[in-house]
């Protein structure tokens, strides 16, 4: 097969017409082409002749060389293929979290007959969203049970973005096996593909139903507490369930626990595993109207695409980081707290991306050396410092405090709404978010929001709203492991978001398949 890229095409174009649309591009006949393959499509939206931009596999029955000579725009095209290998082991695997890089770490080793052990301490996905629409209505939080923790971690409700910047042969297998397990098909060629809330439900309960089908176990509500080395190796491992503790042995233990697990942390650091403090971000979410933004990214609002979105980023006078981030087009800001007296942000958003808002994490990076010490939790507690303040801003009952944007750049309190109605429940108040953040945080937003109004029309309007706080992009720790996944302790793997080792769903995914395959790998040494 053959493959062309940088193909432009009409957005109204049928499937049946890029055969024609093809052969037109080359100049031969349409009768040589065959089995089209939409490889990847993105919109060029820079001009009002706003377009699909589109890469094809195909098969030609001319002369393929003489076409690939002739054309700067035409290659030879082999489908990734990566596949797991199976191998006969009796070792037993123990994965704390079903996070992307759990849940694909568990999976993995399922598929090489390995029968892992998947311990969650949340709830599975289906009572998890009783439980956070309840937090969500009521304000009556379970801390073990809500936005961060549960199966499919923190990403299930989010936007489930599938993007990343590396190149890695892994990727195209997580698409497949999303889509395998409900995910729609236009995750496969979509330059910015997301899932979205509603099919992550049931994506994440259906790989759950894979790895017990293939001989794994998936343990819900159980709470990692502990573990045992001898001789430097890992032994077992202590859990909490129902209030009784119970030993489970293992030579292998792969620890996905996301960044939000601080009292793992603290355990970790209790039994002497290396740490060390990692640059992260804290800022607020901002909410515009999503017709607003259509406009400035489209240049025109009467065309039939999904949702507009937008990435910004600004170093401010004295080169701090100020950046967009998990940008939630047609979505809503959800409260995110694992923790009670703390209120956390978060964005999520549905595969149709409908909804009347537009939000985005605004972001200013936060580096090891802004602390003094040598904590390695100082980070953490500067999270934790933050989250407990927008409580008390909020009016202690999980109520997320709130300001519009021009009244943020000139410090002072909101009275009222304008265009842009809050979509934070259980509710918001208004509040100077000034008394939240440190002086240097609140000057490079400042800086940042006024910069973002010259790219995109509006992004500072005093209808446009700031919710705060965004906390837990990243984590502000990473778990120091060599290049075979391992910690200072013999059989410890820490992988994903929680181990500062990835950055969103594919990135942590791909760790927890490199993590299951150096495990696989050594089954045959």
């Amino acid at each position: 097969m053959l493959k062309i890229a940088n193909v432009k095409v009409k957005l109204n174009t049928p499937e049946s017409a890029y055969s024609k649309l093809i052969s037109q591009v080359l100049n031969v006949r349409e009768k040589c082409i065959s089995d089209v393959k939409l490889l990847k499509r993105s919109i060029d939206a820079r001009r009002k002749d706003v377009h699909y931009v589109c890469s094809f596999a195909f098969c030609y029955s001319g002369d393929e060389k003489a076409l690939v000579k002739s054309s700067s725009i035409v290659s030879e095209y082999k489908e990734d293929t990566f596949s797991i290998p199976t191998v006969k082991s009796n070792e037993k695997v123990i994965v704390i979290g079903s996070g992307p890089a759990g849940l694909f770490c568990a999976l993995s080793l399922a598929y090489a007959g390995m029968k892992p052990i998947l311990i969650e301490r949340g709830k599975c996905v289906e009572k998890r969203k009783q439980d956070i629409h309840t937090f969500w209505q009521t304000g009556v939080l379970n801390p073990n049970s809500n936005v961060q923790f549960g199966e499919g971690g923190a990403g299930t409700f989010s936007d489930g973005k599938l993007t990343s910047n590396i190149k890695d042969k892994r990727k195209n297998y997580i698409l497949k096996e999303f889509v395998k397990a409900g995910a729609p098909k236009e995750i496969l060629y979509e330059a910015k593909a997301h899932i979205g809330t509603d099919y992550l439900e049931e994506v994440v309960k259906n790989m759950r139903e894979t790895i017990i089908s293939l001989g794994g176990q998936v343990l819900f509500e159980t709470t990692f507490v502990d573990f045992e080395e001898k001789n430097g190796k890992v032994k077992s491992i202590t859990v909490l369930k129902d209030g009784a503790r119970h030993q489970m042995y293992c030579d292998y233990l792969v620890l996905a626990i996301g960044h939000s697990a601080r009292d793992t942390y603290r355990l970790l650091q209790k039994r002497h595993v290396e740490m060390k403090r990692k640059p992260f971000a804290v800022g607020v979410r901002i909410e515009h109207p999503q017709a607003m933004i259509d406009l400035n990214q489209y240049k025109r609002n009467d065309l039939l695409l999904k949702a507009a979105d937008y990435k910004l980023a600004y170093h401010d006078q004295n080169g701090r980081g100020v950046y967009t981030f998990c940008m939630c087009p047609g979505g809503y800001v959800v409260a995110s707290s694992s923790e009670e007296g703390s209120v956390v942000t978060n964005g999520m958003s549905e595969f149709a991306r409908d909804g009347k808002n537009a939000n985005s994490a605004v972001l200013v990076s936060i580096l090891p050396e802004d602390f003094e010490g040598d904590d390695v939790f100082a980070g953490m507690k500067f999270q934790i410092e933050l989250e407990k303040k927008a409580f008390e801003l909020g009016g202690s009952n999980y109520f997320a405090p709130v300001q519009l944007v021009q009244d943020f750049i000139e410090r002072k309190e909101s009275i009222e709404f304008g265009k842009v109605q809050p979509t934070y429940m259980p509710g918001t108040k208004f509040a100077n978010l000034w008394d939240l953040f440190p002086t240097y945080i609140s000057e490079a937003l400042r800086e940042g929001l006024i910069a973002f109004d010259k790219k995109i029309q509006g992004f500072s309007s005093n209808d446009a709203v700031m919710t705060a706080v965004e906390s837990r992009s990243s984590s502000p720790v990473r778990i120091v492991r060599d290049e075979n996944y391992q910690c200072n302790i013999h059989g410890i793997y820490p992988i994903g978001e929680g181990a500062g080792a990835a950055g969103g769903i594919m990135t942590s995914a791909i760790d927890g398949i490199k993590c299951a395959q150096i495990i696989i790998k050594d089954q045959n040494l």
